[in-house]
């Protein structure tokens, strides 16, 4: 699906997120990236098998 150079990561490889956006909805909270992953604000994400990441926002250093 990526044509670009070099080529974005697949949605397969741990960097997914890297791709290139290719439609961005923020005010619906989502991206579609050209590794047809769904990236949305809460940092979780769709598969485009379908499997579901779970949002994985960094914890704050407890001080």
């Amino acid at each position: 699906m990526c044509t670009h150079t070099p080529k974005c990561p697949s949605a397969a490889s741990p960097d997914r997120e890297a791709a290139h956006v290719v439609a961005a909805h923020p005010e619906q909270g989502w991206s579609l990236l050209c590794n047809a992953v769904l990236l949305f604000e809460d940092t979780g994400e769709l598969l485009p098998d379908g499997r579901i990441v779970a949002p994985h926002r960094p914890v704050a250093a407890l001080v």
